[in-house]
């Protein structure tokens, strides 16, 4: 089974998490995430393969998220995906997924656990 990571080449801990997955030989499918955004559908089955809600896998600190409001508590979890979707520098980074799992790369050796 191939596992997919869902890099960032600008950042340091993705580049990390795939160094260390190409150092172990393991089957990769890399997505860029930025240039290929996952759309809501899959960034809603990431999240439940994360066992996380929208705001967890978001980027507090990326102007995107001040600028739509995003820490508006009464934004439903459909909103906060489609907010990722439409701003994938939203999204936190890197994840790794494998089959019904996922992982994000902080730190990188927290994916391990998934392959």
């Amino acid at each position: 089974m191939s596992v997919k990571i869902y890099h960032n080449p600008k950042c340091s801990k993705s580049r990390a998490t795939l160094a260390l997955l190409e150092e172990r030989n393991i089957e990769l499918k890399i997505v860029r995430y930025l240039e290929t955004p996952p759309g809501a559908k899959e960034i809603d089955e990431i999240l439940t393969k994360l066992g996380m809600e929208p705001r967890d896998l978001m980027r507090k600190g990326e102007a995107a998220y001040k600028e739509q409001s995003l820490a508006d508590e009464s934004l439903s979890r459909d909103a906060l995906i489609e907010a990722m979707a439409g701003e994938p520098i939203l999204i936190e980074r890197p994840i790794v997924v494998k089959g019904d799992k996922a992982r994000i790369g902080r730190p990188p050796e927290s994916v391990l656990d998934i392959i």
